[in-house]
């Protein structure tokens, strides 16, 4: 049965978060992104959410320019092809290099619709075996080591599974040895954000004393090499993150070893539909993966815990509650974490409904696209 689109909705949000978040790239305070409703002749709505930022710090893509290639590339191949599943949206779109997140954003919406249209939840439409999922939390650099350990222990309160603290040169030994004074068994990683190179190689091989789950992404956001080397030399798990794009990137990973464990974010991806391959070929080859967070509103977080359903997130990801990061959200109800855990819906599609005062409240600008 093909998808008989006959609109889709942008709609631009900005929204602030309830506390700053810090990283070795700089300060988030507040996220514009797109909120991507497709509407069918049925009256079905598919929702997807943009997760690139304003300034193109985490990748080269940004909120305008996901903006013009929905507009001026992405929508208008859609218009012309008819498509009866989300998986044809792939072959759609590889004339359009990279713009994996502006890809991810229409593609998700897109795969929500499909799944309300046949009556069944996102994460079984994605091959979601998990009734619930288990989560850590995200932790920002703070401005003291006090304010570290009291935002750890609120954390550790309400359940998270895992505690993922950002470091930076000058921000690392002695911050993880301060927390693991105080939080000797909890399970903690380390993102770095690509602050790093080879020649901090003595400083990275510090941590291993401090039983980490993993570094993040020490090196380069393009690299593949210098992380192969660097795995040789540490007992810490290597995650990366900001250098897998694609499945041919994991492939040369795993091939070259330059990594233990892989972070999926599907905007980072491309999409559901790639997030879901990565995912089947770790599992053949036995690397653990998990689900990374972009800081987003209420759909992508849905999107988020529907694909985290899969067999092979072994690992507690980044999908905090709504009220971690946001006073109000778009979505009702809002994603709550229960002893670290979130139930995923059972609902069609995403399991969440819009809420439209919010939307409307957080709403900067709307551009509607006929079909």
């Amino acid at each position: 049965m093909l998808l008989s689109i006959e609109k889709i909705i942008l709609h631009r949000l900005n929204m602030r978060l309830n506390h700053p978040f810090v990283t070795s790239f700089g300060t988030t305070q507040d996220k514009d992104f797109f909120m991507i409703e497709v509407i069918d002749s049925d009256g079905h709505r598919g929702y997807g959410e943009s997760v690139a930022f304003d300034a193109p710090w985490y990748t080269e893509e940004t909120v305008e320019t996901t903006l013009h290639m929905l507009i001026d590339f992405l929508i208008p191949l859609l218009k012309r092809h008819s498509i009866g599943h989300p998986k044809e949206l792939a072959d759609i779109f590889k004339p359009i290099r990279r713009n994996h997140m502006a890809k991810a954003a229409l593609e998700g919406a897109i795969w929500d619709l499909y799944a309300k249209r046949q009556g069944i939840s996102l994460a079984q439409a994605l091959g979601g075996e998990k009734s619930s999922i288990d989560v850590g939390i995200s932790i920002g650099i703070q401005p003291t080591i006090t304010s570290l350990l009291n935002k750890i222990e609120q954390s550790l309160e309400k359940g998270y599974k895992r505690i993922k603290l950002k470091i930076k040169p000058g921000h690392d030994v002695h911050l993880i040895r301060d927390v693991r004074e105080h939080f000797p068994t909890t399970p903690i990683m380390v993102d770095a954000n690509s602050a790093y190179s080879l020649d901090d190689l003595p400083i990275l091989k510090q941590l291993d004393a401090f039983d980490l789950m993993m570094i993040e992404q020490p090196l380069h956001q393009d690299d593949l090499i210098d992380h192969a080397k660097l795995q040789k030399e540490l007992d810490t798990p290597i995650c990366l993150d900001e250098s897998i794009h694609s499945l041919n990137d994991v492939k040369q990973a795993i091939e070259l070893g330059s990594c233990q464990i892989i972070n999926i974010k599907s905007g980072r991806v491309g999409g559901l539909t790639e997030s879901v391959r990565i995912h089947d070929y770790c599992q053949k080859h036995h690397i653990p993966v998990w689900c990374g967070g972009m800081l987003e509103a209420g759909v992508g977080r849905a999107h988020n815990i529907a694909l985290t359903s899969l067999a092979n997130f072994s690992l507690p990801g980044d999908t905090a509650g709504s009220s971690h990061y946001w006073e109000k959200d778009i979505i009702s109800p809002d994603v709550v974490v229960e002893n670290g855990k979130i139930e995923v819906p059972a609902g069609a599609g995403i399991g969440y409904e819009i809420d439209r005062e919010a939307l409307k409240r957080f709403t900067v600008s709307k551009q509607v696209i006929d079909f």
